[in-house]
């Protein structure tokens, strides 16, 4: 088994998010002695925003690369090639101002590529990273699961669905900020909500 963990918090391994995500791959690597894991933390090892240059270099030709567009296009495959290995990806999901951290909206840019991660055909869109199972563990201020202003939940499902990973798991730990209580009451759903699904999920893995 090989797991890749993606931690998106600004705190790195300190934010609420990747402390959840920690927990459940340390219960996943428990019950599988033998599996691999890749650890990338997107605040200690930040991926370039994507601009004109990065753009294109993802959408020459191979052969009309300049060296510079093939150093790009290089980083942006070892990033797939980790997505490409994985059997289960493990994201630590802070919502800052109701959105994305950047730094993950810059992952997403530089994996999602078509004729790489997804091609279009005459029926649509096709994701090629299958058979792939994601836990999302996403922490927040505020409650906003279920809400309009739950604007992660959809993006995250459509973009890795678009790229094939459709099995998708979100685990929340909201109301952290309101209070001392309304913290460790998010923090016990979310742990419980670990607890419900680790015995069932990770035995079958």
């Amino acid at each position: 088994m090989n797991i890749l963990q993606i931690n998106s918090s600004i705190f790195s391994g300190n934010g609420q998010s990747s402390a959840l995500a920690d927990q459940f791959v340390t219960r996943l690597r428990a019950q599988n002695p033998g599996a691999r894991l890749t650890v990338r933390d997107l605040a200690a090892d930040p991926v370039p925003h994507l601009d004109a240059a990065r753009f294109g270099a993802f959408i020459a030709k191979a052969a009309d690369r300049t060296p510079e567009q093939q150093a790009v296009v290089r980083y942006s495959d070892s990033l797939i090639d980790e997505l490409k290995r994985a059997d289960i990806v493990v994201l630590g999901l802070p919502m800052y101002n109701f959105g994305l951290p950047s730094t993950l909206k810059a992952y997403f840019d530089h994996v999602g590529r078509v004729g790489v991660t997804f091609k279009y055909t005459e029926k649509g869109p096709v994701g090629l990273l299958t058979g792939k199972k994601v836990y999302v563990f996403a922490a927040r201020g505020g409650l906003y699961a279920g809400t309009p202003n739950d604007t992660q939940t959809p993006f995250i499902r459509a973009f890795l669905s678009f790229i094939g990973l459709s099995d998708i798991e979100f685990v929340y730990a909201e109301g952290l900020a309101i209070s001392d209580a309304s913290k460790q009451q998010g923090i016990a759903r979310a742990n419980a909500a670990i607890d419900a699904l680790a015995e069932p999920e990770l035995a079958a893995a």
